[in-house]
């Protein structure tokens, strides 16, 4: 039976933490500073981890190498099950040449780039957090991008920090519904809070998404639309986390966001549109050239050699060509809709689950506290995944569109040769995580934090930032810190519920520089190889973020009380 000490180094806990925040240094090291390969820096970091596991922790070699297999196998399934799948999705379109039709079809909303990614990145995206969640809105969302003329690394990280404000009520509101039952608050109470501090995010995401799609010019000249779709997105996600539903919460915003994008698109037009694209289409003609050696670039971008300048000779849109271009995102939502709204559909599908411990690791491990550890517990999932309901869609689409069986096979094929060192970082980065978790490491790292007495509440969503940043999943930083946040606002006579909230919305801003999601958008934008890149055009968006929450908590929890529910 192995129980983490929470201060090996000198019986100190600030010793030990920073200690145990070698591997994470040691990403951000290697992909900030040294740009390494996301799967270097992963293996790296999780060799670390291993020697700080074993070496300062105690944890036994078996035990250690048992929880790194764990981890990886997680990483696999469900995490790159779902990126796979949503990537040869994909595919498919191209393959079936309806790719053009889906740029074609979003051009008829709206031709200008800027408002594309509202659009695309900000409010579908949204929608796809609240139905799947786990980097499928990154996946989709990012090549979604490029159908519309997006170079890769602008798409990659317009994507990421899009995936943000709606992260918090992902997946039916899956962190909240953990955090609420591993700490006993009411999960309703938790939302509702956090309804009160993401839609501040939700304001100014969109402005953000135009600024990086073209700059100050492009804010002076779309911030109209921006400004209402965030306004209307936010206004949404309180109501609805507030009054009616914690699990529809972004559902109701996502679709709120888009009718007011759509309306408003009636009545005023953003001057400029046209010299966006073309200044766009500029810059993927010198990103095409530069393309570095021996690396991935725009020239091998998903897009499958589909030229994204505008064709003037395309045949005009019917309403059958527009049926079949969004007919693989609009069979998504209706799949994602019935398998989680629709309770008979969504038992049933759990039902099937398969749920076990990890071999010789469950019944080993106890948490600091000396209770058994319930983290060696693994779900396979192979309907009820997200993972799985993209491959049911998959063949879906490919007989819909008519192509064989065999060239949606070698399709496939193709699919996991290219995905093969997105693979292998993720799964490094999770059994990093998993390592880093059951040994006592990131307890130790929360624990020094929380000790900092009634100023937690300012640092408490860098714990929720922390966790989502090692795991790339707000639920899984939520059942690490949950109850820590719990009870160090307990001690400090802070509200629990503001915290436990807090941690929640602190890793919505995480997710965007976790090595999981930068590997996500890489592989889906054909950027794999570049994801140290990506990490240093986001690192300072997901930083200042941060802070802005860590200000509103804290001043939520003294001079802004008024406004919690």
């Amino acid at each position: 039976m192995y129980q983490p000490d929470l201060t090996p180094v000198a019986d100190s806990l600030a010793a030990s933490s920073l200690v145990a925040l070698l591997p994470l240094l040691t990403v951000f090291l290697t992909l900030g500073v040294l740009r390494w390969k996301a799967h270097l820096a992963g293996l790296s970091a999780l060799g670390v981890s291993l020697v700080v596991a074993v070496a300062v922790y105690g944890m036994p070699v078996d035990l250690a190498a048992l929880s790194t297999t764990q981890g990886m196998v997680f990483g696999l399934f469900p995490i790159m099950w779902i990126v796979v799948n949503a990537i040869w999705l994909y595919e498919l379109t191209v393959r079936s040449g309806r790719f053009n039709d889906l740029r074609a079809v979003i051009n008829a909303i709206s031709d200008d780039p800027r408002v594309q990614a509202i659009i695309i990145a900000f409010c579908f995206g949204g929608l796809l957090e609240a139905l799947a969640g786990f980097g499928a809105p990154v996946a989709i969302t990012g090549v979604m991008l490029l159908a519309v003329g997006f170079t890769p690394m602008r798409a990659a990280v317009v994507v990421l920090l899009a995936n943000t404000a709606p992260v918090a009520f992902g997946a039916i509101a899956t962190p909240i519904i953990t955090a609420g039952t591993l700490t006993g608050i009411d999960y309703t109470e938790i939302g509702a809070v956090v309804g009160h501090q993401t839609p501040f995010l939700a304001l100014i995401v969109p402005l953000l998404l135009v600024l990086l799609a073209d700059g100050k010019r492009g804010v002076r000249e779309t911030w109209p639309i921006a400004v209402v779709v965030g306004f209307v997105f936010a206004v949404a996600q309180y109501a609805s986390a507030t009054y009616f539903s914690v699990e529809l919460t972004d559902i109701v915003a996502s679709l709120a966001g888009l009718i007011a994008a759509v309306v408003m698109l009636r009545v005023w037009t953003p001057a400029g549109g046209a010299e966006a694209r073309s200044r766009l289409l500029a810059e993927m003609d010198a990103e095409q050239g530069d393309a570095p050696a021996g690396g991935t670039g725009a020239a091998d971008s998903p897009a499958g050699g589909v030229a994204l300048d505008q064709q003037t000779d395309a045949p005009a849109l019917t309403a059958g060509r527009v049926l079949m271009a969004l007919f693989p995102y609009l069979l998504v939502i209706v799949v994602f809709s019935i398998a989680k709204l629709v309770d008979p559909v969504k038992e049933w599908l759990l039902g099937t689950d398969l749920v076990f411990g990890w071999p010789g690791l469950d019944g080993n491990l106890l948490t600091a506290a000396g209770d058994p550890s319930t983290s060696p517990t693994y779900t396979f999932g192979w309907l009820s995944a997200p993972g799985s309901l993209l491959l049911i869609c998959g063949v879906v689409v490919a007989l819909v569109y008519r192509l064989s069986l065999a060239e949606a096979a070698r399709a496939y094929g193709q699919n996991l040769m290219k995905l093969r060192f997105s693979i292998l970082t993720v799964a490094s980065v999770l059994g990093l995580a998993y390592v880093m978790n059951q040994s006592g490491q990131t307890i130790t790292v929360g624990t020094w934090i929380a000790g900092t007495g009634a100023a937690f509440a300012f640092f408490s969503p860098i714990l929720g930032w922390l966790g989502t940043a090692v795991t790339g999943s707000d639920t899984s930083a939520n059942a690490l810190f949950a109850t820590l946040q719990q009870t160090a606002a307990e001690r400090a006579g802070i509200d629990p519920t503001l915290l436990v909230a807090a941690n929640t919305s602190g890793g919505v801003v995480g997710k965007m520089i976790s090595p999981q999601n930068l590997t996500i958008a890489a592989t889906a934008v054909g950027l794999v190889g570049r994801e140290s890149d990506i990490f240093r055009k986001v690192i300072g968006w997901s930083v200042g973020l941060l802070l802005i929450l860590c200000v509103l908590v804290g001043l939520q929890s003294t001079v802004l009380s008024w406004m919690l529910p």
